[in-house]
């Protein structure tokens, strides 16, 4: 397998989103996600369908569980991107305008390598995502090194922020 995506374990899963919601509930939502898929047979991104409905008011933000983890080869990453038309109708960004998912991150030991995207609503109106609806798509990259990169021997441990010095 070169590159793709899996879901999340339940307890994973449970674990993020388990806080106000019943077994029955969570049950539910697990056994009803959708990995990501193009839209069209020549889109770029992969879309990404939120597992819970949200609703960011003008000035408020969120961190969004996707409940998705990625697999890619040593020398690629996946870009995780606001969908094209939330940034046109409601002035909606990521909150780090690009989310970078290296390939180290895959099954890292404190998540997983669960993808959460953070947006925040810098528009004048309310957006609102149901449940099952594309919010955030991803485009896999491949990338290259510097003639003179020293690699480091340090393996990830830890999910987001992890190798923050």
């Amino acid at each position: 397998m070169i590159r793709g995506f899996e879901i999340v374990s339940y307890d994973e899963f449970k674990k993020t989103l388990g806080r106000d919601l019943s077994d029955e509930v969570i049950k539910e939502k697990y056994n009803n996600m959708k990995k990501p898929r193009r839209a069209t047979s020549l889109s770029a991104g992969y879309d990404f369908y939120c597992v819970n409905d949200f609703t960011l008011s003008p000035g408020e933000s969120i961190v969004v569980p996707t409940g998705i983890k990625s697999y890619m080869k040593q020398d690629e990453c996946l870009c995780i991107l606001v969908r094209s038309s939330h940034g046109f109708k409601y002035n909606i960004r990521l909150k780090n305008q690009v989310g970078l998912i290296d390939s180290d991150y895959y099954n890292n030991e404190k998540n997983e390598g669960h993808i959460f995207v953070a947006l925040k609503n810098e528009g004048d109106k309310r957006f609102e995502v149901k449940c099952g609806e594309a919010f955030a798509q991803g485009i896999f990259q491949k990338y290259l090194i510097a003639d003179d990169d020293e690699p480091v021997q340090v393996d990830r441990l830890g999910g987001i922020g992890s190798t923050s010095k």
